[in-house]
């Protein structure tokens, strides 16, 4: 009898808890993703001057978060955070448009939802840079929809509007509905007719996007979804004009973020319908929240937390973020935010903020703040762009949204620079970011093993090369006498971020070392070291060397050797003819892997014919 009773109760037991889990009684999900808009184009996040009227009544409805941010300022690293739950810069997919690998273990989270039970659709952009996994989804196209799911079947379902991207601003339009005289711009910008009429045509485009999203909150209603639908609409990432997407300011991270929750799931939320909160939430904080909120165990790899649901955490502290390779423009930075000061660590500062990158270049309004820059008429604010960069950057965003002021040379902020670059330190060593790795060896790398693998087996240093980086970047002459050492150091990373150190300083003293390391066994350190010799006045042996790797097999050895080459102005005219070869090869239908160092070649050409 008791063996009886206590297998009655477990089986009672078991179809509570299966009734518990059972998909039915977990909310149906709703992405409503826009493309390259920060907040300050959203009439709800206090701008009068944009036509967003759907998402400002949604957010009336809903909560409004303050400080929301992608983990990059472009989109496929971004959304690559998006879809793992995890911070590229440890996966090793912190560049824009690559395709290294991922671990086994990590899938993209929409997987766990339809092992659940959910029927999953995206409509229709992935670009999660990285190897895909089609399994992820019931379906992926311009037609992919909820509506296709079984009868009483929760739907995760995403819906990406490409009417606000980057590419809206390529073709000026003749007519616009929100005037240029009156279109607000940033003290960055000069306010040339090209910026007024980029700024108000992107507003244009904000207003079709926001008609979208009315649109589909519509379907959702139609459809008599409402009550047990959770709606997220965001951003993919900053933008858009110059100065925005790509770079690691407000303008680039700062996302808007709106989610309403109906009443049956109120409860999820610590915040109320209607409010507005300052809580800080980052892409890495998505896959778990949607996790969170239909009840699925949180896998224990991912590095973000849960901001809703039944798994949510206290909240988070800081906002990280990064920026590695843009295209064809190399460079290296990370950000730490708190709610009130912005952090930016350079790793490359001897590169100009404005390197030229053609997709960029396609808006009129940055090829006319090029031309006022070379021509003298900017300010000190609006120059900056086209000049090296500090090691670092400190804002108070509270007062200066806009990051026009750096406050880390300022003694008064000292203790929140110092307090900023420990939380940025450590959260490189803690994720294992593996970015400093140059992408020339890091590709190599992944085409053995993933690079979060590679650096989980302790056959990446961690501390040394970040140690080296830092030391390389911070811009102070003392670090001079270690980095020359570390010219002669087994790892070739670390070898790597000496020689870029001695380009920043340009130490003397290091022009033995640095012409032993243009034999180095790696390109990528003898390119390094090339650039180096160019600032020590070496010109000679710096451009040989240059000549040598513009031929590489590799074309990340040409990328990398064309960045140098443009930095280096008609001193590189000795190149052009092996640019031309590189554009040359491309028009002929050669195989080429991708078109970047083809872009880099075709602007190093152009520039040198001015």
């Amino acid at each position: 009898m008791k063996i009886h009773i206590r297998l009655v109760g477990l089986l009672l037991l078991s179809f509570l808890q299966g009734k518990a889990q059972a998909p039915a009684d977990r909310p149906n999900i709703l992405w409503i993703v826009s493309e390259d808009n920060n907040t300050s184009l959203i009439g709800c996040y206090g701008n009068p001057y944009a036509t967003t009227p759907n998402i400002d009544q949604f957010a009336k409805e809903s909560i409004l978060y303050k400080n929301a941010f992608s983990t990059a300022p472009v989109c496929a690293p971004s959304r690559n955070t998006l879809i793992t739950g995890m911070y590229p810069p440890s996966l090793g997919t912190e560049h824009m448009r690559s395709t290294y690998p991922v671990p086994s273990f990590v899938k993209f989270f929409p997987k766990y939802l339809r092992e659940a039970g959910y029927y999953t659709t995206n409509n229709a952009k992935k670009d999660y840079n990285t190897t895909d996994q089609v399994d992820a989804w019931d379906e992926s196209s311009d037609s992919a929809t909820y509506k296709k799911r079984k009868p009483g079947q929760p739907f995760f379902a995403v819906f990406n509007l490409f009417v606000s991207h980057e590419s809206s601003l390529h073709k000026p339009l003749p007519s616009l509905h929100h005037d240029p005289e009156k279109a607000p711009i940033p003290p960055y910008h000069p306010r040339t007719a090209e910026f007024k009429h980029d700024w108000a045509q992107y507003y244009d485009k904000v207003e079709t996007m926001d008609q979208q999203v009315g649109k589909l909150l519509k379907e959702l209603t139609d459809a008599g979804l409402t009550e047990n639908t959770i709606v997220f609409y965001y951003a993919d990432n900053g933008g858009i004009l110059g100065r925005s997407k790509r770079f690691m300011y407000e303008s680039g991270l700062h996302v808007p973020l709106v989610i309403h929750l109906p009443k049956k799931y109120a409860h999820l939320a610590k915040a109320k319908a209607g409010s507005q909160t300052d809580q800080l939430v980052t892409f890495l904080d998505f896959a778990p929240t949607i996790l969170s909120l239909t009840d699925i165990k949180i896998p224990d790899y991912m590095q973000g937390q849960a901001f809703l649901g039944s798994q949510q955490k206290p909240e988070r502290q800081y906002a990280y973020g990064f920026r590695g390779r843009m295209d064809e423009a190399i460079d290296l930075s990370r950000s730490v935010r708190d709610k009130k000061y912005r952090y930016i660590r350079n790793y490359l500062p001897h590169k100009i903020y404005g390197q030229h990158l053609d997709y960029l270049w396609k808006a009129p309004s940055i090829r006319s703040w090029e031309a006022e820059y070379k021509a003298g008429r900017l300010n000190d604010i609006q120059s900056k762009f086209w000049q090296s960069k500090p090691a670092e950057e400190l804002f108070d965003v509270e007062v200066d949204p806009d990051n026009i002021h750096n406050l880390a040379s300022d003694p008064r902020y000292a203790k929140e620079l110092v307090r900023l670059r420990k939380v940025n330190d450590q959260w490189l060593r803690q994720s294992n970011d593996v970015g400093f790795i140059p992408e020339a060896i890091l590709s190599k790398i992944a085409s053995q093993t993933p690079l979060y693998d590679y650096a989980h087996r302790g056959k990446y240093n961690t501390n040394r090369i970040i140690e080296t980086a830092t030391l390389a970047s911070s811009r102070n002459p003392s670090n001079a006498g270690e980095l020359i050492k570390r010219l002669a150091d087994t790892d070739p990373v670390v070898r790597y971020w000496a020689a870029i150190g001695c380009t920043i300083l340009r130490p003397a003293s290091a022009k033995t070392s640095l012409q032993k390391l243009l034999q180095d066994p790696e390109a990528a350190v003898q390119v390094a070291a090339a650039e180096a010799l160019y600032q020590l006045g070496e010109k000679e042996a710096s451009i040989a060397a240059l000549k040598k790797a513009i031929t590489n097999s590799s074309r990340l050895v040409r990328l990398q050797t064309l960045s140098v080459l443009q930095a280096m102005g008609h001193d590189a005219s000795s190149l052009a003819d092996q640019a031309k070869e590189i554009v040359t090869r491309a028009s002929a239908g050669y195989s080429v892997d991708t078109a970047y160092d083809v872009r880099a070649a075709q602007n190093l050409v152009e520039a040198l014919n001015q």
